[in-house]
């Protein structure tokens, strides 16, 4: 059964309460410290420990800078008119991003003085990941997470994508915090990640340019383009950060607990800000409640539509490409007849309801569509997981379903193909070695 993560976002997300919660859930200290050695990014260190918040007993996340990459926090002298007599290192109220169009904010510092930063760009961004020593899955979450990041500034600040230039992304804490954020998922094997909401706080955030209300643009850009719902509280502050909302946007697969679940296990992650109620971030595997007699389980999806007579054959091919590489869950085309006995073809999209902005931009840009219909659509799927198994040519990975008359196994497509290749058997052949592997003979 795929793993599945829930997170309670009742005060809010941020980076470091983000990985805090995931170590806390069991994601391997030793394997993410030496995934941060590999960092080509000099100036921090890390130190993982426990506080407690409203006497609850939490795991703290904490990058620590130096002198020269220092980031300091000023949102609560700003909002409750005083200071907390030090600086917190972690993530800022605001973003900045500088290009062309667009110049960076900085905190402002009462003592008339700022910092050194170095501004990244997405290539900086990349390169940074690539010579990182981590999973390739982590490599693609940790990009997948600063891309949003840069197409929310780019966005604000009318930049393209390319062309921003981060502080915040790109100074150290932002990096080490997406880094080991990505790194901690991968490590604990999540597979599926639910997030009903995102709580935010009221009021407005001032930067050296002037005053942003909350959520400011990064955030507030990120909700919208991923539908992810937002409660805002009776209370001031900013409780969600432009990293927290993009690892949301970037992981979550749906928003709808399952009626019933079992929880295997719990994760406490503690923010740097001290609000008017606690800056916690629960984490927790859950897995849901199964009727001995109910084999399948029952979610929603929606299917996007279109009809297209004036495509290329080769146009269509691209865009399915695009589709499935952008998230959807299936992508077909049905051959029809439209108006004028115009011979045609029905693209038929299936995604989750966060997917759907993401496919239907993919589909204006890349046909010459001018609308489409969309469904929800509730359906049941047999229970399943992915496993892998070995075989006398390499491991192989399977799908394996259950239903009320047994189990069901389907080999991967490329798993049998790389087989074919490597021993020379046909399809047919592979494909039994596979379906056949790991099965307990009795």
């Amino acid at each position: 059964m795929a793993k599945t993560l829930y997170l309670e976002c009742n005060a809010g997300i941020s980076g470091d309460m983000t990985v805090a919660a995931l170590l806390d859930l069991g994601a391997s200290q030793e394997v993410l410290q030496e995934v941060l050695k590999s960092i080509p990014v000099n100036g921090f260190s890390v130190e993982i420990g426990r506080v407690k918040k409203a006497g609850i007993d939490c795991c703290d996340f904490r990058v620590i800078l130096d002198h020269e990459h220092e980031n300091h926090d000023h949102d609560m002298e700003y909002l409750h008119g005083h200071s907390r007599g030090g600086h917190v290192h972690g993530e800022e109220m605001c973003d900045h991003v500088h290009g062309e169009k667009a110049h960076g904010h900085s905190h402002e510092h009462g003592h008339g003085h700022g910092h050194h930063h170095e501004h990244r760009g997405m290539a900086e961004i990349r390169e940074i990941l690539a010579a990182c020593q981590m999973t390739k899955r982590a490599r693609q979450i940790g990009e997948k997470i600063f891309e949003i990041l840069a197409e929310s500034e780019g966005k604000a600040h009318n930049v393209p994508v390319e062309e921003v230039h981060f502080h915040e992304v790109g100074a150290v804490d932002s990096v080490v915090d997406i880094v080991s954020a990505a790194v901690c998922l991968d490590n604990l094997g999540i597979e599926e990640v639910i997030v009903p909401s995102l709580c935010e706080g009221k009021g407005t955030v001032r930067c050296q340019h002037g005053i942003l209300p909350i959520p400011v643009p990064a955030v507030a850009n990120i909700l919208s383009a991923y539908r992810i719902r937002t409660e805002l509280l009776d209370a001031k502050g900013e409780f969600v950060t432009p990293t927290g909302a993009a690892i949301v946007a970037a992981v979550r697969t749906g928003d709808r607990l399952p009626g019933e679940f079992t929880i295997r296990k719990v994760g406490m992650g503690a923010g740097k800000r001290s609000y008017e109620c606690p800056s916690i971030l629960r984490a927790m595997i859950i897995e849901k409640a199964v009727d001995e007699k109910e084999t399948f389980q029952r979610d929603t999806i929606y299917k996007l539509e279109t009809n297209i007579d004036d495509s290329t054959g080769e146009m269509l091919g691209y865009v399915m490409e695009k589709l499935l590489e952008a998230g959807a869950r299936d992508v077909h085309y049905i051959p029809v007849y439209m108006k004028k006995n115009r011979p045609a073809w029905q693209l038929n999209v299936i995604c989750t309801r966060e997917a759907i902005e993401r496919m239907e931009q993919i589909i204006f840009s890349e046909t010459t569509t001018i609308g489409i219909r969309r469904s929800e659509m509730e359906r049941s799927v047999l229970a399943r997981e992915q496993i892998t198994v070995g075989t006398p040519y390499g491991k192989a990975t399977v799908k394996v379903c259950r239903s009320s008359r047994g189990e069901r196994r389907y080999p991967e497509y490329d798993s049998v193909v790389a087989i074919c290749k490597e021993s020379g058997l046909s399809f047919g052949e592979a494909y039994e070695l596979v379906k056949e592997a790991g099965i307990i003979k009795r």
